[in-house]
């Protein structure tokens, strides 16, 4: 459950720290530290609690792994909800990271389908100069690889988009084609619910926790803002657009049913004409029009066909068949 602890001064790696000398190291001037932990029990979040002087609030909503992006303020620390994304069998799972973070310490516990953060910690090590500025630099590169990691999802669901247009636009749909796109709608909304709040969060940790993030980090963080801006439209783009290939595709549907009734109607009005000349001529009365003359009989044959004749044409001119 305990990834890595490790303690930095000056963006210098120090060493690993147990979590039993959390709180001395923490004494330690110009030192901070950096624990990664992965789905951790109750327990062990309790000591964590006891050794960084946490919140019961954020360690209660730590346990919970089904919180909604969120950033708390706490004293004169942070906790920070985040919802990361990676693609698991062609679909996007779902997992979430918290994030305490203080002048001198920076706690990440991972929940659910999630990379490591391992790399993330490599690459800041290999620029002290960067990490010297303190915890805000590590929370900056921790957001920046969680909204990195929204982009892989983003293009893989675009991929899945254009084929599901072609086929909206090309063919009918059947089941499998309508449970598609309910699935490819429902992430599109669950990863836009995931990255709609960082922006707002970004603008927080800047205005307000200059202790935290310091002005040399600001553009950092306005960076994060501005990626994860990008992805939000691109999302919503993508949801319009299959809003839009739907609608397109249900009025194609309803034109090519038009033009079905059309057709049924046409032909039902041709048909109508020896319908009624038939059912005249089949009743059982003696005073009928020329019912007894020897040329009355292909007549009424003739006035039919060619009245039938005439609406056809008629018909077909005006597109109805």
């Amino acid at each position: 459950m305990i990834v890595n602890c490790v303690a930095y001064r000056q963006g210098r790696r120090i060493g690993t720290v147990t979590l039993e000398d959390i709180s001395e190291v923490l004494k330690e001037p110009e030192t901070f530290l950096w624990l990664g932990l992965y789905e951790p029990d109750i327990a062990l979040l309790r000591k964590v609690q006891e050794e960084f002087a946490l919140h019961d609030l954020a360690i209660e909503d730590a346990l919970n792994a089904h919180q909604r992006p969120k950033l708390e303020t706490y004293g004169d620390s942070v906790f920070i909800v985040l919802e990361t994304a990676q693609m698991v069998d062609g679909e996007v799972a779902f997992g979430e990271t918290h994030i305490f973070a203080g002048h001198n310490y920076i706690v990440t516990v991972r929940h659910g389908p999630s990379v490591s953060y391992s790399p993330v910690r490599q690459r800041c090590e290999e620029n002290p100069q960067r990490l010297a500025l303190g915890t805000g630099y590590a929370l900056y590169a921790v957001m920046d690889a969680i909204v990195d990691n929204y982009q892989p999802e983003v293009d893989s669901l675009k991929q899945r988009f254009e084929e599901l247009e072609n086929q909206i636009l090309e063919e009918n749909l059947d089941r499998e084609s309508i449970t598609r796109i309910y699935a490819l709608k429902s992430q599109l909304v669950r990863l836009r619910d995931a990255a709609l709040p960082i922006p707002d969060m970004c603008k927080e940790l800047v205005r307000q926790h200059d202790g935290l993030v310091r002005k040399e980090l600001r553009a950092y963080f306005r960076d994060i803002e501005d990626h994860s801006t990008r992805i939000i439209k691109t999302v919503d783009s993508l949801r319009e657009m299959l809003t839009t290939a739907v609608q397109v595709h249900l009025a194609m549907v309803t034109v090519g049913q038009n033009e079905v009734v059309k057709r049924l109607a046409g032909w039902g009005a041709i048909l109508a004409i020896p319908t009624v000349m038939f059912s005249l001529y089949g009743m059982n009365f003696e005073a009928m029009p020329e019912l007894r003359l020897p040329w009355a009989y292909p007549v009424v044959i003739g006035v039919t066909v060619a009245a039938c004749g005439g609406l056809y044409f008629r018909l077909r001119r005006a597109g109805w068949l």
